[in-house]
């Protein structure tokens, strides 16, 4: 109720928003009431939610768009496997066209789906992690049930799940942007929320965000600021556990192949960027962090499908800007599998996820939580 009266509030003042905004206005308190209506359902216990017999960790977020899930997945896949653990990761499969309730994407071993039918990301997420079993479905309570049954898994990694209430887990991890991490403050359609900011009361772990770590000087989030003390005041009042973390660079890869080279490759190079993604702004920020020189950047909608027309668009525009390496992201580079003519003169940017605050302590958290 408060949050339809903060936007109603908000409606009504002069904030220099324009008229033909009210519609996106009323969606949006459409849109919050029913997402409440939802949780307090499952709040309640009115909405059943499952269990599986074994531990389960979900990384989400309250935001459309990225904000570095997939290579916060990855790095956990990693984690558990150092640790001793099974795990296997769940995506949704956002994109894919693989229509069956279970889609083995990746058995641990072998790369079983192509991007077209189980989508980028979880693609990405298979050839990123050795031994991992990577399975895509609606049905997470299904696909999990499965990864118990056929890999012995132990702790499930849930991508994408954080309003995925119908299944329970031991942890809740939910990403927020550093820089923006509501948005412009409403919910969908006015907005970018998934639900209303009070939703951050169910998270375990909150981790804040952003694309350098030269960017968290002197940098404060909306609402959710830097500092441990202040850290440790926003937990007693979110009560969840608040670290910092950046998608840091590591390598290029080229071709299908994956050749690898070093990051310093880039620098002084003239580079035509590309990329799919929810934020482009933060891969060509990146791209100029490690000292690449970008002459021409070309944005698609996120998880788009690439066409021949789009790259002789991309080539066009290398030509004109007289660019010397056509650059694109990990995931744009998954999709373009099916060019290899066009991708054996594309490089990638690989990225990995990395705890600014204190990693020993985000171990033990979690370890805390899965064996309690």
């Amino acid at each position: 109720m408060s949050n339809l009266k903060n936007i109603v509030s908000r409606m009504l003042r002069n904030d220099g928003n324009p008229w033909y905004l009210f519609p996106l206005y009323l969606g949006s308190i459409l849109y919050s009431g029913v997402v409440s209506l939802r949780n307090r359902s499952y709040d309640s216990g009115l909405l059943a939610v499952k269990k599986l017999d074994c531990r389960v960790i979900s990384v989400g977020n309250i935001t459309v768009g990225g904000t570095g899930k997939t290579p916060m997945v990855i790095m956990l896949a990693n984690l558990f496997k150092e640790k001793g653990y099974r795990p296997a990761i769940l995506s949704r499969g956002y994109g894919g066209k693989g229509k069956g309730r279970v889609n083995i994407v990746s058995d641990g071993k072998n790369l079983l789906m192509n991007p077209e039918k189980a989508g980028d990301e979880p693609v990405l997420m298979a050839k990123s992690v050795r031994n991992v079993p990577v399975i895509t479905g609606k049905n997470r309570h299904l696909t999990g049930k499965y990864a118990i049954e056929h890999f012995g898994t132990d702790v499930l990694i849930l991508d994408d799940a954080f309003q995925h209430r119908s299944l329970f887990r031991d942890i809740d991890m939910i990403l927020l942007d550093n820089q923006k991490p509501f948005g412009n403050g409403f919910t969908i359609p006015r907005g970018e929320l998934r639900e209303p900011v009070n939703a951050l009361g169910r998270a375990d772990i909150i981790v804040k965000t952003g694309g350098n770590s030269g960017q968290w000087s002197g940098v404060r989030g909306q609402g959710i600021g830097d500092g441990r003390q202040e850290a440790g005041e926003r937990r007693q009042e979110i009560g969840a556990h608040i670290f910092e973390a950046y998608r840091r660079p590591v390598a290029l890869l080229r071709g299908k192949a994956g050749d690898v080279y070093p990051l310093d490759y880039l620098r002084g190079k003239k580079i035509l960027a590309f990329a799919g993604i929810a934020r482009p702004d933060s891969f060509k920020k990146t791209i100029e962090s490690v000292g690449g020189e970008v002459v021409a950047f070309l944005s698609f909608p996120d998880h788009h499908v690439y066409t021949q027309g789009d790259l002789i668009k991309i080539k066009k525009a290398a030509s004109q800007s007289a660019a010397e390496i056509i650059l694109t992201t990990e995931k744009d580079g998954i999709k373009l599998i099916g060019f290899p003519d066009f991708l054996r003169d594309t490089y990638s940017l690989k990225i990995e996820m990395e705890i600014l605050s204190s990693w020993e302590e985000f171990q033990n958290i979690i370890q805390e939580k899965l064996t309690t």
